[in-house]
């Protein structure tokens, strides 16, 4: 199983951790296959020139510009980049496969069937110690390949109003190796709420990822389907989501943003909101957006498990046009991933990385911003396994040609908010729609 992203949105981290910039028109041209040269590049294939296509904005684009030149440098062989624009992206890569033009490597956001079948497998780089990539993020098929290794990771992450603790002179944990749990955060929110009289507890994003996390946290799996693909949700589940159910009572949490539409992310940078569990994407929007009070970014609770719901930004994949370019595309993500080169990429686009133990330093001006990138990289070695399930199962659905095309989580929980139906009954609803889309995936 391996890391997908919705095929509707953009990857919210790659998206926001950078300035936003227009992507050149020169770049909207699509390269066709890699051609080959003579003489020697890397390892044993002769091929000089690869092509790698990716949809970013021209700030993200950065990091590869700089990578490619220095492979350029070390080993002769040119690494063309075509940048498409998101909307039409997966359309081009379909229409590439149909016209066996695919290029040698690519950042995608999810995995297409039309295309799996000709992807390099790179298991080799994963297991490959030095690159200490996280395992628990990386999906394998039932042979045993890699098909795709993310480009970088995001996961749910917990914003405070700071100024508002410390007016209120309320403590907050600043290092996951000791963080609290969702009763003692709850707690502490409410304490904060009243002695500064801020409107609300906490701000909650209307999403299935951030619901899974809190789940994942308070020790269940949230729809979980079992080894015959059949779906279900276990008691620590349901206590998980009863309880969120209960927290949505216009004190706690405002019921307008999981059953109208209500924008959670205003409402916390208003001042107003004690704190708000959100992505890790937020980080670079709070740190120029946010200038009426100081925020940070706080460890996600652990009651009692350390987790979160963890997808990719991207996912990079090699194609086997041919033996020599399908060697010549290894070659340079196997260069890529070692700890250097891939530390100079997290760096300059901005990325939370897939792989622990480098320490990046990013382009951050703003203090908050720093701490929380810092706070964020010593989280994810400490997740649990269960925090890449949904995105490595959404891989195996797609090699199955299945698609979870509709999650109805939020429409279901806002009607139990909404008193229309049981916290249960909407789980089961849920369940229902799951095992109906994917069910029998094994």
């Amino acid at each position: 199983m391996t890391l997908k992203k919705s095929l509707t949105k953009a990857p919210r981290l790659r998206r926001v951790l950078a300035s936003v910039a227009a992507v050149s028109a020169a770049a909207l041209v699509l390269a066709g296959c890699s051609t080959s040269g003579s003489g020697s590049s890397s390892g044993s294939s002769s091929t000089k020139k690869l092509t790698l296509w990716l949809s970013s904005s021209a700030a993200q684009q950065a990091g590869y510009n700089k990578l490619v030149a220095e492979y350029k440098k070390a080993t002769g062989v040119t690494v063309k980049i075509v940048n498409i624009p998101y909307s039409g992206y997966t359309t081009k890569l379909h229409e590439a496969a149909q016209a066996n033009a695919l290029p040698d490597i690519a950042s995608v956001p999810s995995l297409d069937p039309i295309w799996t079948n000709k992807l390099i497998d790179l298991s080799s780089i994963v297991n490959t110690s030095a690159d200490k990539i996280n395992k628990n993020f990386i999906a394998k098929t039932s042979k045993g390949q890699v098909l795709a290794i993310p480009s970088d990771v995001t996961a749910s992450g917990l914003f405070i109003n700071k100024s508002l603790f410390q007016k209120a002179g309320v403590s907050f944990p600043t290092s996951p190796s000791s963080t609290w749990t969702w009763t003692q955060l709850m707690s502490k929110l409410d304490q904060v709420r009243k002695a500064t009289g801020a409107k609300y507890d906490m701000t909650f994003d209307p999403s299935p990822s951030r619901l899974r996390a809190m789940v994942y946290e308070m020790g269940g799996k949230y729809v979980h389907a079992d080894s015959s693909g059949t779906f279900s949700v276990d008691a620590a589940t349901k206590k998980a989501v009863n309880t969120f159910v209960g927290w949505n009572n216009d004190t706690i949490i405002p019921k307008s943003v999981w059953t109208s539409g209500a924008d959670p992310s205003a409402l916390f940078q208003s001042g107003q909101v004690v704190a708000y569990w959100s992505g890790v994407w937020q980080v670079a929007a709070f740190a120029s957006s946010i200038t009426n009070f100081d925020w940070a970014s706080v460890p996600t609770p652990a009651q009692p498990v350390q987790a979160s719901d963890v997808n990719s930004g991207g996912l990079v994949v090699g194609f086997n046009n041919s033996s020599s370019e399908s060697t010549a595309a290894k070659n340079f993500l196997t260069w890529m991933y070692a700890p250097k080169q891939y530390k100079t990429l997290t760096e300059v686009n901005g990325y939370l990385p897939v792989e622990s133990g480098l320490n990046p330093t990013y382009p951050f001006s703003s203090q908050a911003a720093q701490d929380a990138f810092k706070l964020y990289n010593e989280e994810l070695p400490l997740y649990a396994p269960v925090s890449g399930y949904f995105n490595q199962a959404q891989t195996q659905w797609v090699l199955a040609g299945k698609s979870l095309t509709t999650d109805p989580s939020v429409t279901e929980i806002g009607k139990a908010i909404n008193g229309q139906e049981t916290s249960d009954q909407a789980l089961a609803n849920v369940v229902a729609a799951y095992n109906q889309q994917v069910g029998g995936v094994k």
